[in-house]
């Protein structure tokens, strides 16, 4: 009896030996400031709230190509290989591969009304696996990835610090990546700057803000927003612009809600940082800001889907004149964020 007992006591210690370190350490919560004129409501759940270890750990993540699982990363290996900061977090060119242009990463913590083009994932958490998995993307396995980062030398600890637990699950990957990409807000810009009471507005720009937030002018701002009333510059809904008027693309909004109204309908991108990340429209069409001012002005087309927040469709668009779309244009590059496309703290890290 005392044999038997005294194996169930070393059983118990093995058993206990086995078990994935468990962490008393508290992650220090991450100081989410709201930027003035931005929505209080913001889409961080509850239960994947930001920690500086959180976020740290989400931004190696983000640039690491062992994000692929393999040993040898491919053209596409991690969300950076897509996702460049010099470009507001977009692409900086078309990605044939992935249907349509990429949408920027930045201030993804207010949307939501689902992301994407199409609003077809619900939350950055399910971006991340439909990103990593999907076979046009990163095109990994999962248990493949955890396995590799388990392996490494650095993961298991920052997980732990990060998660309380250095056994790695690809649901804490999700969280991770989310936290930083949530961490991604750009909220000083020359227009901010201005709102704020900073600095001024040359008379081009201020023309051309005008000429932004008024329906006699250029009228983006009904989709757009208009920065004290919504600081995001985009109501993150979905629209037909009238790029076209015929509607064959399967990845629309329509996909999503099979309504036919919302045939040809796209989310309103953030017009923040639009200066430097090209290409515009969800197709990736248009290559400057300028041939987008022309669509809107001259080129736009009626159909059923039309948005009748579209008010001059029927003129084919809002007809600038030059001087007018010199003046937009230099509006639209008062919403460049120098310190967000430099931040070091989005950066690569060391």
């Amino acid at each position: 009896m005392k044999n038997k007992w005294l194996f169930f006591g070393i059983l118990v210690l093995l058993l206990g030996a086995c078990k994935p370190e468990q962490n008393e350490y508290k992650p220090t919560p991450y100081e989410f400031n709201i930027p003035l004129f931005f929505p209080n409501q913001t889409s961080i759940p509850a239960d994947n709230p930001m920690t500086i270890e959180g976020v740290e750990l989400g931004r190696k993540l983000f640039y690491d190509p062992r994000l692929s699982g393999r040993e040898i990363p491919g053209e596409i290996s991690n969300c950076a290989s897509c996702h460049h900061q010099e470009n507001s977090f977009e692409a900086g060119h078309p990605i044939a591969e992935a249907h349509h242009a990429m949408l920027p990463l930045v201030n993804l913590a207010w949307n939501t009304t689902g992301l994407g083009w199409n609003g077809s994932v619900n939350t950055l958490e399910d971006m991340v696996l439909a990103a990593v998995t999907a076979e046009n993307e990163i095109n990994g396995d999962t248990t493949q990835i955890v396995n590799y980062l388990q392996a490494s030398d650095d993961y298991p600890t920052l997980f732990l610090k990060a998660f309380g637990n250095n056994r790695i699950t690809f649901k804490n990957v999700q969280r991770a990546i989310a936290q930083f990409v949530r961490s991604l807000v750009s909220a000083n810009s020359k227009f901010d700057q201005y709102l704020r009471g900073e600095t001024q507005l040359s008379q081009d720009e201020l023309n051309g803000y005008v000429l932004f937030v008024t329906e006699e002018g250029a009228d983006c701002f009904h989709c757009h927003g208009s920065g004290t009333g919504n600081a995001l510059m985009t109501t993150n809904l979905f629209y037909c612009n009238g790029l076209d008027n015929t509607f064959n693309d399967q990845y629309d909004r329509y996909s999503v809600t099979l309504k036919s109204i919302d045939r040809g309908n796209y989310k309103a991108p953030t017009l923040r940082n639009i200066a430097v990340s090209a290409p515009y429209m969800h197709d990736g069409r248009f290559q400057t800001i300028d041939q987008v001012i022309d669509f809107y002005s001259d080129s736009v087309k009626y159909s059923e889907q039309i948005s009748p927040l579209m008010h001059h469709v029927m003129q084919g668009g809002v007809r600038l004149t030059e001087e007018e779309k010199t003046q937009l244009k230099a509006f639209l590059n008062t919403l460049t964020d120098e310190d967000f496309i430099n931040n070091p703290n989005y950066a690569k890290p060391e």
